[in-house]
């Protein structure tokens, strides 16, 4: 199954759309858009506007792929899944976002294991095709806690700084 999601903020119909169209070209595979409060209702794919936050994490659990916005918190929550992702980034210029931040993420991120990121709908479904046949690989988890390290050095910071 392919589990897009457009995020819990914003619409992004480039997104949909284009997902939606892969799904109509690609019938035998299941896919699930999570659409948010986009205008652009989906004709091929399984849809829904919004889902409880532990029904979303079972899609992603569950999905060979995850299809999504450059959002930081998509990205860290497919990490500490493990799963393979294909991002697109919103454009201020075409409406999508009021600045063009998720273009800066994905030169972030572009080299993260398991994580492909593309510019536009032809190339996003170039490599909806292509990841399902040829999967990347991941990189480790990532932890959804601080390593312990880092809050031994919190806790000294506050026990230190702390007057009494």
């Amino acid at each position: 199954m392919i589990f897009a999601s457009v995020g819990s903020m914003l619409p992004f119909d480039r997104l949909t759309r284009a997902v939606d169209a892969w799904a109509g070209e690609n019938p035998k595979t299941r896919v699930l858009i999570q659409i948010g409060s986009g205008v652009y209702e989906p004709q091929y794919a399984e849809w829904t506007r919004m889902m409880p936050h532990e029904v979303y994490l079972k899609h992603m659990t569950d999905c060979r792929l995850f299809v999504a916005h450059v959002g930081i918190g998509s990205i860290l929550q497919a990490l500490e899944l493990g799963r393979q992702m294909l991002m697109l980034p919103r454009r201020a210029s075409l409406g999508e976002h009021t600045t063009d931040h998720q273009l800066d993420t994905a030169t972030k991120f572009h080299h993260t294991a398991g994580l492909a990121i593309v510019d536009d709908t032809p190339s996003l479904h170039l490599a909806m095709s292509k990841l399902l046949a040829s999967p990347l690989s991941n990189a480790d988890r990532l932890s959804s806690f601080a390593p312990e390290s880092m809050t031994n050095k919190i806790r000294d910071f506050l026990l230190t700084s702390i007057p009494r």
